[in-house]
């Protein structure tokens, strides 16, 4: 199967359930004209598994995108390091939603599914040298919302109402669930 993104973390996710991966991905432009923050996020992660599946009509590709959202504004990677700041701001002492869209595509056996996962996760008051501190461990830069739950970052974490990998940026149950109803079951996983 190709993983049609850079994410190590999606590729551990994967792989830890024994998946045999190739990592293929393309440079897209992540924007949508889509209308709901869910329409665009799934639009953008099915645009990035087309991307790789037309090149390989053969092979079974799969990938995601993942954002936060807070109040209706969507939070995507910082910036640099003033971008991460404000962004952890926001989020301390709040409630916020991850959604985490997949697609699993597979073109010559005419396959093409995209569905979302979300989540809640609730931030404790982070203090400004707790967001220093974090910022300086370059975690937040290259993660959704400037923070990743299976790091440093899972201090700020009250609790979630939700899937813990949806949040982490690949929501492997409900993947499997949808594999589960192409007839593919956890005992083939290695085969596609």
């Amino acid at each position: 199967m190709i993983l049609a993104s850079k994410s190590p973390r999606r590729k551990e996710i994967l792989a830890q359930m024994g998946f045999q991966l190739q990592i293929k991905s393309k440079e897209i432009e992540e924007i949508s004209d889509k209308e709901t923050i869910v329409e665009q996020i799934k639009d953008i992660s099915l645009k990035k598994v087309l991307a790789v599946a037309v090149e390989n009509p053969k092979e079974y590709v799969v990938g995601a995108d993942t954002l936060v959202e807070i109040d209706g504004v969507v939070l995507g990677k910082p910036k640099d390091r003033e971008d991460a700041k404000n962004m952890l701001k926001t989020l301390s002492g709040k409630v916020h939603k991850v959604i985490t869209a997949y697609t699993f595509i597979n073109l010559e056996k005419d396959i093409n599914i995209t569905n979302h996962v979300e989540s809640l996760v609730y931030f404790k008051e982070i203090s400004d040298e707790e967001i220093e501190w974090y910022i300086n461990s370059g975690e937040p830069m290259d993660k959704a919302g400037a923070y990743g739950i299976q790091g440093l970052g899972s201090i700020f974490v009250d609790k979630i109402d939700g899937d813990f990998f949806t949040i982490m940026g690949f929501p492997i149950n409900h993947f499997i669930k949808t594999l589960n109803t192409l007839n593919i079951t956890v005992e083939n996983l290695n085969k596609i």
